[in-house]
């Protein structure tokens, strides 16, 4: 059945690398097959710095999800974030030709293309560019402008940017492993697509995914993105200082951190304490539960403010850009105990932790549903629904084949009003969608 295909999402994280294996169940949910994980070496922040341990890590995620759903895996699509991704805000116009037309996808992607024009950074390339809303003749707030007449059609875009090398090299590791890449998708976007409902998005909502090395960041209103950030913190930094502070080996200080840490120091008596055993032949050392978590405390602080600074900057505190459905928490760093108590303290907005069941079949696996398991449910997502579109456009062209063939019957003397049945939508495509493509010519001529 061809409607089964499978897709495959790579989680290429700095903690873990996971391979997820779905496909789409009768009821349009995705139903995952298999899952792989692997340590993450070669990943620092959420940008590759190793190539030959990323290689290996990815290969034995890919294996170990192979083994268990029984699929051969070929193509992934693979997620993007890191430290050197930035997003700004841009606003272009064009000047059409003849205003009694009406306007249609050509003038959109010629207004799309002249955003691409902006000068970047030195290495930095744009990997999105979202429309945000439209105002043609200075008539303002205009969300599809498709159909509609005028001269003047402008838009605010949100533009994400990223480091072209670091991208490529995510697909080298993705090639080197023997994969081809399907896609290329933002994962905060790919978390937000796996933990959001439609409603929070409209209302407004700030996703919040605290991974190993990166803590991301998108924030939706009135069913648009509107802001992504990417800060270069996350979950390893607070086993650093737990290492640090307690003097104790990085193993033991992960350990600790998710079996007895919390980020509200006041939970715990003074006289909580965990003994650890000691390096070879050394004493056990102590530690109270009450400075774990003041520890723990002071960094999660330190990440959640700058979260919170850039959701200001995206405009929070004014009435109409408000974010009524709050914060929502996912990655694996969410699982951290008192952390929706201590981000409700620190912003005043209501925060609930995601788990990404939103779009997933009834009946799996527990363990999946984990918020560490956002972004791979997300880009399982996101490759499914690339799978449908390359569908939708393959019918199109069939239909746009035979009309073709159709055209040489004749036709009647007399002018017919134009049909007013439109061709079958021709999803645009994104600029991941060119990036994708971009990355694939460059590999394939590098070697």
């Amino acid at each position: 059945m061809e409607n089964n295909k499978i897709s495959v999402g790579l989680d290429v994280g700095t903690t873990k690398i996971v391979a997820m294996i779905g496909r789409k169940n009768d009821y349009g949910k995705a139903e995952i097959l298999g899952i792989g994980r692997a340590k993450s070496l070669g990943v620092h922040r959420g940008v590759v710095n190793n190539i030959t341990q990323t290689i290996q890590s990815i290969q034995q995620a890919i294996q170990e999800a192979e083994a268990e759903s029984g699929q051969k895996i070929e193509e992934v699509t693979v997620g993007i974030a890191g430290q050197h991704i930035r997003s700004l805000q841009h606003s272009d116009y064009i000047t059409r030709a003849n205003s009694e037309l009406v306007i249609d996808e050509e003038d959109i992607d010629r207004l799309i293309n002249q955003v691409h024009k902006l000068v970047m950074l030195p290495g930095e390339e744009i990997i999105h560019v979202l429309p945000q809303e439209y105002k043609i003749d200075g008539q303002a707030e205009i969300k599809e402008p498709i159909g509609m007449y005028g001269g003047r059609l402008e838009a605010n875009f949100h533009v994400v940017v990223g480091q072209v090398s670091s991208i490529r090299n995510i697909g080298r590791c993705v090639k080197s492993s023997g994969l081809e890449l399907e896609g290329i998708t933002l994962e905060p976007l790919a978390s937000a697509n796996a933990v959001l409902s439609q409603e929070e998005k409209e209302a407004g909502v700030a996703l919040i995914d605290i991974g190993g090395g990166t803590t991301d960041l998108a924030v939706f209103k009135d069913g648009i993105i509107r802001h992504t950030a990417v800060i270069p913190f996350g979950g390893n930094v607070i086993t650093e200082d737990i290492k640090e502070g307690c003097s104790i080996i990085e193993k033991q200080a992960e350990l600790l951190k998710i079996k007895f840490g919390s980020a509200w120091p006041g939970e715990n008596k003074d006289n909580e304490i965990v003994s650890i055993p000691g390096l070879r032949g050394r004493e056990p050392k102590e530690i109270t539960l009450k400075n774990l978590s003041k520890i723990i405390h002071a960094r999660v602080v330190e990440i959640v403010e700058q979260v919170y600074v850039e959701i200001k900057n995206y405009g929070h505190e004014e009435q109409k850009k408000k974010l009524i459905a709050g914060i929502v928490l996912t990655g694996g760093g969410a699982q951290l105990k008192h952390l929706k108590q201590l981000v409700e303290y620190i912003t005043g907005m209501d925060t609930r932790i995601g788990f990404p069941n939103e779009h997933l079949a009834g009946d799996s696996d527990e363990e999946i549903a984990s918020p560490l398991y956002a972004t791979a449910v997300g880009l399982v997502m996101d490759g499914l629904k690339r799978q449908e579109r390359k569908r939708i456009e393959k019918a199109a062209a069939e239909v746009e084949e035979e009309a073709a063939q159709n055209v040489d019957a004749p036709s009647a003397t007399i002018e017919e009003e134009p049909e007013l049945i439109p061709p079958p939508k021709k999803e645009r495509r994104t600029f991941l969608d060119k990036l994708t493509e971009r990355v694939k010519d460059f590999l394939d001529n590098a070697e």
